[in-house]
């Protein structure tokens, strides 16, 4: 059971705002034992993380500021590498390196990852390092997703300490291009049978 993710969550202000509205009790009993060890990463979160064609992680800045950047690639882009580690390569954007500058001074990053035609979506947090590609280049080429068209600049590695399953309420349903194609690719071929067998008939209405 993963137990880490509330644990390192819930600080004295939020468990006093869950004894204010109740909650608490079921609380302390769901985490009984609990005590800082990192919620094992399984097979099942691994295939979740890297099926995946996108997620959104959050950082602090030098000030307290939260920012969360969107992050997204070919489906697997976000990878396990071992254990409780996953990574991703970085690719050139806007330029702006407000993740990679964050975590110089505060390694600690909260992922979301959504998967929202089944409405799962999965929590993570950690300690994240980014890596840039002049001082390894084996470890960021390493994560880049082939035939992938960008240019890399660095990796980021995560240490996974907690993570949660969130329930299904509130999201709502949403489909990629590519998943609307798969499901509508057979009616789309009985289509393309229908209009054949109509063309034939119409060439030859008295069937000779």
């Amino acid at each position: 059971m993963a137990q880490n993710y509330r644990h390192t969550m819930f600080d004295d202000a939020v468990k006093a705002e869950q004894e204010r509205h109740g909650s608490r009790a079921s609380y302390v009993k769901m985490d009984a034992g609990a005590d800082g060890t990192p919620d094992v990463l399984t097979q099942k979160e691994i295939a979740f993380i890297e099926a995946r064609d996108s997620f959104y992680m959050a950082s602090v800045n030098s000030e307290g500021w939260p920012y969360m950047q969107h992050r997204g690639g070919p489906a697997g882009f976000l990878r396990h590498i071992a254990g409780n580690r996953i990574g991703f390569a970085d690719y050139r954007g806007n330029k702006q390196y407000i993740s990679t500058a964050n975590l110089k001074g505060n390694a600690r990053v909260s992922l979301f990852l959504m998967d929202y035609p089944n409405r799962d979506r999965l929590k993570l947090v950690g300690h994240a390092v980014s890596v840039e590609l002049a001082d390894d280049p084996a470890a960021v080429t390493g994560l880049m997703s082939e035939g992938y068209r960008a240019t890399p600049e660095r990796a980021f590695f995560i240490d996974v300490i907690g993570w949660e399953w969130n329930c299904s309420q509130h999201i709502t349903p949403r489909f990629t291009e590519a998943e609307i194609s798969a499901a509508i690719r057979p009616m789309a071929a009985e289509l393309n049978q229908l209009r054949a067998e109509l063309a034939a008939l119409r060439a030859n209405p008295e069937g000779d």
